[in-house]
């Protein structure tokens, strides 16, 4: 059942109201002693289950309404943060006389874990900087020190990468390694975000060696050709969009195997990186090789 929950949290509230009104009949004249602190607990209980009941609700409408995934997972995380709150204020009104005595016991309780947890405080503090602040979200490319991945969890403590690169890659895909980083660390470090907010496209490039000899006008062109081909079979729906730009360019420089460099630098998503590589390599080598002519490669002891 889609609303299980709600429905159990709902019977909850009422079956402890009723119990608080129930109390209040003779027939419960003989528990006269313990009767107002068994009202106070039903109410109690009311009150978290009608708590429970509005996060449930709550977490059910940012499901169904979030335009983004990380909106929704930081939505969700407040949701739940908040619900946990009331409830605890609740369960403090239940155990001390009045909520001034529990602000104070708060009080003296938040100084004393105060010292004792500075860390974990820290990382929750910075949690909330991730969530108003939004230097990354779920879903996000991210490097931090020498760490690299996609973000797959923000707690309130610690964020989770799943890495990409790493010791055994030479490339951007996922290594299958996990890494657990503490929320502080973003208010000491850098943050590198992949995944911009403007575009959904970083910088790459990919270098070719040729001859000095080489027709470099015709290198160019049939670069250009392969990065345009894969850009339009890619994100046809890109094509007219004037307010970015978004076309590769060919540059020459000089390599330390005393070779030519053929670079072509083109947009590409933060998760597209190696397969756009290879795309445009696979278009362009055979435009490239047909001519051989007017482009030499390095081949045989020529390397």
């Amino acid at each position: 059942m889609k609303y299980y929950k709600i429905i159990i949290y709902f019977a909850i509230a009422m079956l402890a109201l009723s119990m608080y009104y129930l109390l209040g009949f003779p027939f419960f004249k003989e528990w006269e002693i313990h009767i107002p602190i068994l009202k106070k607990l039903s109410l109690a209980v009311a009150m978290m289950a009608f708590v429970l009941l509005i996060g449930d609700v709550l977490q059910k409408i940012i499901k169904a309404h979030a335009s983004s995934e990380g909106d929704q997972y930081n939505l969700l995380r407040i949701t739940k943060l908040l619900t946990i709150v009331f409830i605890l204020i609740i369960a403090a009104s239940f155990l001390f006389q009045n909520l001034y005595a529990a602000a104070v016991s708060f009080g003296l309780i938040s100084l004393v874990l105060g010292f004792a947890l500075q860390a974990p405080i820290t990382s929750f503090i910075a949690w909330l900087y991730i969530v108003f602040r939004r230097p990354y979200q779920v879903g996000h490319r991210i490097q931090i020190n020498h760490m690299r991945g996609d973000v797959i969890e923000i707690s309130y403590l610690e964020t989770v990468l799943l890495e990409c690169s790493g010791d055994y890659l030479g490339n951007d895909r996922q290594s299958g390694r996990v890494i657990y980083f503490p929320n502080s660390l973003i208010l000491k470090e850098q943050v590198i975000n992949y995944s911009g907010p403007q575009i959904p496209f970083i910088w790459n490039e990919t270098a070719l060696q040729i001859a000095y000899t080489s027709d470099l006008s015709f290198v160019e062109k049939c670069l250009l050709e392969a990065a345009n081909l894969d850009f339009k079979d890619q994100y046809p729906s890109l094509q007219s969009n004037d307010e970015i730009d978004l076309n590769p360019a060919v540059y020459f420089r000089n390599n330390q195997f005393a070779w030519l460099e053929a670079v072509i630098s083109y947009p590409v998503e933060p998760f597209d990186t190696t397969g756009r590589r290879n795309r445009i390599l696979k278009y362009a080598l055979p435009l490239l090789n047909a001519c051989p002519e007017k482009v030499q490669f390095p081949a045989g002891a020529m390397r």
